[in-house]
């Protein structure tokens, strides 16, 4: 009997809290980047301003917790807690795919935030490959039934590879951009899965006429990881064979530079440092996802708003520490790359 999607969705779920999913031979190279320390900031924490404008709303933090889960009850909990704690603190908050609404209307209520979220940033999402076959009136009305001011187009060909029953065609993807990006009256925003998005990539997003990406690099959770944990004997053999598979997060941010594209960095973000280091890189907000559900799952809303507030100190740490006073400042203020990120740049045309 074929594994449906709220199944799939529970194990994933599962997976993320229990196992170890996490790149291990493979870093987002955050390490690699090193700010030049101020020793006389001229600056009071309080000074600090790290709002951001992002898709027409204003955040008190330039952060995002990235789309996860729907489609199970469970998944339903963690969507309403998590919307909140982005209420709560004023960040955005990104659905997981919406795929299994679209298949299965009676799960809409599991991506129904708004109650719980009324002011907050709030992006739609689904798989381009979905998306593809869809009307763009279709995919506004998905968007419009959560109250989503955004939406997410995803892009997962190596996870979709090792799952079973994933998807093998990935033709005919930017051409859908191009008629979503200039079709939907929302944002559009394309976001990778976990693997990076190289300068490449990033020219031909460009010339599609997409202005938002979410680069989402390798280092932290790897959804090819997670699907080798599901998968029969032929995709773990192939899922054992990619699960470090990816272009790291500090490259893919690195790599994007100066292509006019506002960047969002997810992939491994762990701390305020690395919020920090991926804006001085040329990120706009940095989204969390993995982190963020296991506080989430410990301690419920209370530990995961603690999370939000622990990235939040520490970005302000270290914006007083370079001197930044805001974060156009941040974005200007120095910082030593390390070789290995410089060849990862150098290799993918982005210079160094």
């Amino acid at each position: 009997m074929a594994e449906t999607i709220s199944e799939r969705k529970r194990s994933h779920l599962e997976l993320c809290q229990a196992e170890e999913v996490e790149y291990t031979g493979k870093t987002t190279l955050f390490e690699e980047v090193d700010l030049i320390h101020d020793a006389l900031p001229e600056l009071a924490v309080d000074e600090v301003d790290i709002a951001i404008e992002l898709l027409g709303k204003r955040l008190r933090a330039p952060l995002l917790i990235t789309g996860m889960t729907g489609g199970t009850e469970d998944a339903s909990a963690i969507n309403r807690g998590l919307a909140q704690v982005a209420e709560e603190h004023g960040i955005a908050f990104g659905l997981g795919s919406q795929r299994a609404m679209q298949r299965t209307p009676d799960l809409a209520y599991t991506f129904e935030v708004r109650r719980h979220a009324p002011t907050a940033l709030v992006l739609a999402n689904l798989g381009l490959v979905q998306a593809a076959a869809q009307s763009t009136d279709a995919l506004e009305r998905l968007a419009r039934a959560v109250g989503a001011d955004a939406v997410c187009l995803h892009l997962n060909p190596a996870q979709e590879l090792i799952q079973p029953g994933g998807d093998r065609d990935f033709r005919h993807g930017l051409e859908t951009l191009v008629r979503l990006v200039r079709e939907l009256p929302l944002p559009v925003v394309v976001k990778e899965t976990g693997c990076g998005i190289s300068r490449g990539v990033g020219e031909r997003l460009v010339a599609a006429g997409v202005r938002r990406v979410d680069v989402s690099g390798a280092g932290g959770t790897s959804w090819i990881k997670v699907e080798t944990l599901r998968a029969g004997a032929p995709e773990r053999e192939l899922g054992a064979l990619f699960g470090d598979w990816g272009i790291p997060t500090a490259a893919a941010l690195a790599g994007l530079r100066g292509l006019g594209l506002e960047l969002i960095a997810s992939g491994g973000i762990r701390s305020g440092l690395d919020v920090a280091k991926a804006i001085a890189l040329g990120a706009h907000a940095a989204g969390v996802a993995l982190p963020v559900f296991r506080a989430y799952r410990t301690g419920g809303v209370a530990a995961a708003g603690e999370f939000i507030e622990r990235l939040i100190a520490g970005l302000k740490t270290a914006m007083v520490l370079t001197g930044s006073r805001d974060l156009d400042a941040l974005r200007r203020a120095p910082a030593v790359l390390g070789s290995r990120l410089r060849e990862w740049v150098i290799a993918g045309g982005g210079g160094a």
